[in-house]
């Protein structure tokens, strides 16, 4: 069912860019590029520092003992804070990450599924020579171990992994798609397939719902939608300005909390606080990971 005139409502101002939102321990985290901080915000909007990151976080997780994983983006690793809350680096994403590494999902094991750029993005949409390249998952397990998951990845972006454990989907952002795979007992990756063809729709932070759709954050556009396997378009909810994250919170997880920018160039918005997290409510709760 097509939903084109919802638009979402305030929930909190002031940040330069976010992405990897999550919901935990009864309050939304997410990273801010250009801040170099993890924050979190309780449902009245009360927001903390969680910590910062010299070199820009982004995707966020939890291991199953509680220690939280963060993205590094510039010098592509994973870092890990301990209990004492220092960071340690937990995984590198090198040398399979050819630039920025960026979105993360971690599965109930521990296992941790990293995307990144592929490409320099500012330069590629800024109208320099550099080209739109594919670029590889990167998998780091438990004890830090680093390889390739799936390679000629178009931008593999957000991600989620079924309740089951058992399907990991990835959005690729330069080709409006989501792809599918199956998660192996020991976190390899097989039977790779379209899960949706998106039309309109660069794919990029998405969650999953109850019924199995994904939330899709539309990164050429003000909007997410939610998608049916096959890439069928069932609802649209209108944002404020283009959408980079989606993820389904709230004590009900029916809060869909979209974080939004002007723009995803960094020269335009990593000295400006016009990010935006914007809220709806919808229907149908959140389900699986992240």
């Amino acid at each position: 069912m097509s939903d084109a005139g919802r638009q979402t409502e305030p929930f909190l101002d002031g940040l330069r860019f976010g992405e990897g939102p999550r919901w935990h321990d009864g309050r939304l985290w997410y990273s801010d590029f250009y801040a170099h901080a993890v924050f979190s915000v309780d449902e009245g909007g009360g927001r903390r520092k969680e910590l910062e990151v010299e070199n820009q976080p982004s995707g966020l997780g939890w291991l199953p003992d509680g220690r939280l994983l963060v993205v590094s983006m510039i010098d592509r690793k994973v870092l890990r804070q301990e209990p004492d809350g220092s960071l340690v680096v937990h995984g590198d994403v090198e040398p399979w990450a050819t630039w920025h590494a960026n979105d993360m999902v971690v599965s109930a094991d521990g296992r941790a599924y990293v995307g990144n750029f592929g490409f320099d993005l500012d330069a590629a949409f800024g109208g320099s020579t550099d080209v739109i390249r594919e670029t590889s998952l990167v998998r780091i397990d438990p004890d830090g171990t680093s390889r390739e998951a799936a390679a000629d990845m178009g931008f593999p972006n957000g991600s989620v992994i079924f309740p089951d454990g058992r399907t990991l989907v990835v959005g690729e952002s330069m080709r409006g798609r989501m792809t599918a795979f199956d998660i192996g007992d020991d976190g390899s990756l097989s039977n790779r397939r379209v899960w949706g063809q998106i039309e309109g729709v660069a794919p990029d932070g998405c969650c999953l719902d109850a019924e199995g759709c994904i939330w899709v954050a539309n990164a050429f556009g003000p909007e997410a939608v939610r998608v049916a396997e096959g890439g069928r378009i069932l609802e649209r909810v209108q944002t404020t300005q283009p959408c980079f994250a989606s993820k389904l919170g709230g004590a009900d997880r029916r809060t869909l909390y979209c974080i939004t920018a002007p723009s995803s160039l960094s020269h335009e918005v990593r000295d400006r606080e016009a990010g935006k997290i914007e809220q709806v409510r919808v229907e149908v709760p959140g389900d699986g990971l992240p």
